[in-house]
């Protein structure tokens, strides 16, 4: 790491250090609803593509029901960057709480001795997704794109890793489920993937009716699971109170089941809808979801 990204790194993280030793009621109510107003009502973050997102995705909610939901993903957001200062410095236990996997001791047992897919998405407080890794016998691993901004970049895998989840690239994931796969003996892994961003237009394998729209997404998940036999779990996600989720596992492919190409997406998919319609408010909207248009001569799933 260059000298001057180390700088970068060494600010971040002890500016959210020390914003993270503030008590939950400041973080939580106080800069929470500034980081609020500040992103909604001053800077209007790509607030043009969150409406044109919800206009196209719930057409059949009136202009207040749409700017209800507009709201709440911003006070939504505002919190999700408040988790992520506060991941610097959270204690084991308050992490404990803040999300909840209300059966992970059902799916611990059943998936004891083999290693399996963990199926996510933005949705809700995705950073505390680590904390699996204080109720799960088996190496957690985050899977991620590597972000431009190195100093950025270091930041996240440090959050990602401090309670023993391993963050991967994504272009080193193949190898490690290889050289996993082949060594009987090392400790099995759960991978963590987030399948909902938006695919490079020449990468894009998979449309599907999602949300109104014909929606690229990503295979990887589905080549992987069919290529090594790896069961892949949704995982859902219930936003309780302020900072505060309950989460819990859905099997949609068990590791065995001979399917077509495009069924395991198709499923998630399918589960990704229903947990959105659930609660529009969580799910990231102002990312650019829908800027590769389907060409013509492609079956929408």
């Amino acid at each position: 790491m260059k000298f001057g990204v180390k700088v970068k790194y060494w600010l971040i993280l002890g500016l959210c250090k020390v914003v993270g030793w503030l008590p939950d009621w400041f973080l939580y109510y106080c800069l929470l609803d500034l980081l609020y107003f500040l992103l909604y009502h001053v800077a209007r973050y790509r607030v043009g593509v969150v409406r044109a997102n919800l206009r196209n995705s719930f057409p059949e909610k009136n202009p207040s029901e749409l700017r209800r939901i507009e709201r709440r993903f911003y006070r939504q957001l505002a919190e999700v960057f408040v988790d992520t200062i506060d991941m610097a410095s959270i204690s084991r236990r308050k992490l404990a709480e803040r999300l909840v996997f209300v059966d992970a001791p059902q799916v611990e047992k059943k998936m004891s001795g083999q290693s399996w897919i963990a199926a996510l998405a933005h949705y809700g407080s995705w950073e505390y997704i680590n904390g699996y890794g204080l109720v799960s016998d088996h190496q957690v691993s985050g899977i991620y794109h590597p972000l431009h901004d190195k100093a950025f970049d270091a930041y996240f895998r440090y959050i990602r890793s401090r309670f023993g989840t391993v963050p991967i690239a994504m272009h080193n994931l193949l190898r490690v489920v290889v050289h996993n796969k082949a060594n009987p003996r090392d400790r099995r892994i759960v991978m963590g993937l987030i399948g909902d961003q938006i695919p490079p237009f020449h990468e894009i394998q998979y449309w599907g009716w999602f949300l109104n729209q014909p929606t690229a997404f990503y295979t990887g998940m589905e080549k992987l699971a069919l290529r090594f036999g790896l069961p892949v779990l949704f995982m859902h996600v219930r936003k309780v109170k302020r900072a505060r989720y309950e989460a819990w596992f859905e099997e949609i492919y068990d590791g065995k089941e001979k399917v077509q190409e495009g069924v395991i997406v198709g499923r998630y998919v399918k589960r990704l809808e229903a947990m959105i319609r659930e609660r529009p408010e969580l799910w990231m909207w102002s990312h650019r979801r829908w800027k590769h248009k389907m060409p013509e001569d492609v079956i929408c799933h």
